[in-house]
């Protein structure tokens, strides 16, 4: 990190010492010892569970203040709101390509591999399944009626973040038009938003905790001849989530925006490294936000895409749903017909809207959606329970790196990137604070993007 400049005396000062890489080193650490624990003191690592549990709420706990903060600063203090409408519908049509690609790819893979063949299922298998699809039912109309909130307040304590993100769009767009008299309220925010993201900082110490106690369960309840069932419907999801983030996501950012998705990643590999010991892309959500600002992306773009991609733009759940179900129905030698396919799909992607960052809601996803179409088929989901944990970690990480590489291109298609700063950050040359979380320059500092 570059010496900062006394603006008094103008000499320069050294920036304090930088330790917070300590705390990615330790994390490593944590998950290497989480799975030792997990082989060899199985009974004892599976009530450390708890220890992860509790980190993901923490880091949960904040995700509504952050998005809250973030988008009545990205609406309320744009001059016009066309420049909101027109991020906004090209995010919406790049998540539909983009999830449109994502079922395409896990339905061509899932029916090449068949890796439900030969498999059956017992009594409490069954039973597991069931347990799973009460937890997944609902309806397209519920989940439309839930984004309303029962209050104004409510929307920040429900734990639903498409209710906090409806209220803040409300809030933003009605501080525009108050124009000069509402910045008072948006100077108020900021601060806000600045004490968030200083107490997500101290919450992120607790990380190689939680990622300890996470990876020792999911290890101490699987084992390691767990596993070996159901390896190929694992290696062939984990493989069709690289083919597409790789594949789709890593041409589409070449040829439309000119970057490099391994210079991206580069830049973001501390949040998919939470997010593999946590198994929820939620945990990296607040500084997948600061991170974009400090890159150069407006708060606008950064506001829009990256808390409405977290609820639609779910390419590791659209493929995970895809595989899963394809593997259900063979697992019960009861193949679906392609008409079937794409239609049960549909209603489960529409169905786990607002569930992406969650651990497990893939799979309450799955069972909810065919308990609605083809009950017969709920029994299997049993099948898949033990490795769940596992499968859920590629997908929050393919989700992620769907949110990120959206939000790079929509800020660059809408003329919301600073373009100079992005590569001199990806570079290397213009460091994220990692105390703060929260990029220091002023938005009026820094140098606009180029028309």
């Amino acid at each position: 990190m570059t010496a900062t400049v006394d603006r008094t005396h103008g000499d320069a000062v050294p920036p304090p010492k930088n330790r917070t890489h300590w705390l990615y080193v330790a994390v490593v650490v944590a998950v290497g010892l989480g799975i030792l624990v997990g082989l060899l003191f199985p009974d004892f690592a599976v009530r450390l569970k708890p220890l992860g549990e509790a980190f993901v709420a923490l880091i949960t706990m904040m995700i509504q203040p952050v998005i809250f903060c973030t988008i009545i600063l990205g609406v309320g203090s744009v001059a016009s709101a066309a420049k909101v409408g027109k991020v906004g519908l090209g995010a919406i049509l790049y998540f539909l390509a983009m999830s449109t690609f994502a079922l395409t790819i896990g339905l061509v893979v899932g029916n090449l591999l068949h890796p439900g063949d030969g498999l059956h299922i017992d009594d409490e298998v069954a039973s597991a399944g069931a347990a799973q699809a009460e937890e997944g039912h609902g309806s397209t109309v519920d989940f439309l009626l839930g984004i309303v909130p029962d209050s104004l307040f409510s929307s920040l304590t429900s734990g639903d973040v498409l209710e906090t993100l409806l209220v803040a769009l409300l809030i933003g767009f009605a501080l525009q038009q108050m124009g000069p008299a509402g910045k008072p309220i948006l100077t108020v925010v900021e601060y806000a938003q600045k004490l968030v993201f200083r107490v997500l900082a101290m919450i992120m110490w607790a990380a190689p905790v939680g990622a300890f106690g996470a990876i020792s369960a999911v290890v101490g309840e699987t084992g390691a001849d767990a596993l070996k069932s159901l390896a190929i419907l694992m290696f062939g999801f984990y493989l069709t989530c690289a083919v597409f983030v790789f594949g789709v996501l890593g041409t589409v950012l070449r040829v439309f925006a000119g970057v490099n998705i391994f210079s991206l990643f580069r830049y973001l590999a501390r949040e998919f490294l939470l997010i593999l010991a946590t198994s929820s892309s939620e945990s990296a959500l607040p500084r997948l936000i600061a991170k974009m600002e400090h890159a150069g992306v407006d708060k606008t773009t950064v506001g829009i895409v990256v808390p409405t991609g977290y609820s639609f733009n779910l390419d590791g759940t659209a493929i995970y749903l895809t595989m899963a179900t394809l593997f259900v129905a063979q697992a019960l030698d009861d193949p679906l017909s392609i008409g079937e396919q794409i239609s049960l799909l549909v209603f489960m992607i529409i169905a786990s809207k607002g569930a992406a960052g969650v651990t497990g809601a893939g799979l309450a996803t799955l069972a909810g959606g065919l308990q609605s179409h083809r009950p017969e088929l709920v029994d299997g989901v049993g099948l898949i329970v033990g490795i769940d944990r596992f499968m859920s970690e590629a997908r929050a990480l393919t989700n992620f790196a769907g949110n990120s590489v959206a939000t790079v291109l929509i800020g660059n298609w809408t003329d919301g990137l600073d373009r100079e700063r992005f590569d001199k950050v990806l570079a290397g040359e213009l460091p994220f604070d990692e105390r703060t979380m929260i990029d220091e320059v002023p938005e009026r500092e820094r140098e606009p993007a180029p028309a």
